[in-house]
């Protein structure tokens, strides 16, 4: 069975928060979106649980009769849980150490394992298409982990760093 898995970062949101509806501009795209999906077969569709995630699913969802599955997984990555004034600059820190963990927040090794697990179930599921729906820092680090993951089956040696993570398990 061929499986195709369709990977999207929600539509334009008023905000970071997990309760930022979609802008205008995103209900837009959210629709354009289903009309893009629409001559695919879509099986399933799991999603993260916050509101622009699914709110940029939901045409679709609802043009195809499909159920949104719930993955909390999904979740976009709490950086900390102060404000920070240099956020980027900070966020910027954590891709350059994967195990940089800010106050109240998750590190960047932690959040790739989260949508790494979900991959993997859905690779390892009977479901042949599937819609996975979630956010850009997330995400991410899903294309970091398989572009270190190709790179190390290219030179067909094992991935040398600092910090061992996924793609070097998925390398040998």
């Amino acid at each position: 069975m061929k499986k195709q898995i369709y990977l999207i970062r929600h539509c334009q949101a008023e905000g970071q928060e997990a309760d930022a509806p979609l802008t205008e501009k995103g209900y837009i795209q959210a629709i354009q979106l289903a009309e893009f999906l629409s001559n695919m077969k879509i099986n399933r569709i799991v999603s993260s649980p916050f509101l622009p995630a699914l709110e940029s699913i939901e045409p679709f969802a609802k043009n195809n009769s499909l159920d949104v599955q719930i993955d909390h997984r999904l979740a976009e990555r709490a950086l900390s849980s102060i404000s920070m004034p240099d956020w980027l600059e900070k966020l910027n820190a954590t891709f350059n150490d994967m195990e940089l963990k800010l106050e109240g927040g998750e590190s960047s090794k932690e959040a790739q394992a989260r949508i790494l697990e979900v991959i993997d179930e859905v690779i390892s599921s009977d479901i042949e298409n599937t819609v996975i729906v979630t956010h850009g820092n997330i995400l991410s680090l899903l294309i970091i982990a398989d572009e270190l993951s190709h790179l190390c089956r290219v030179l067909s040696q094992p991935l040398q760093r600092k910090d061992p993570g996924f793609a070097e398990q998925r390398a040998t």
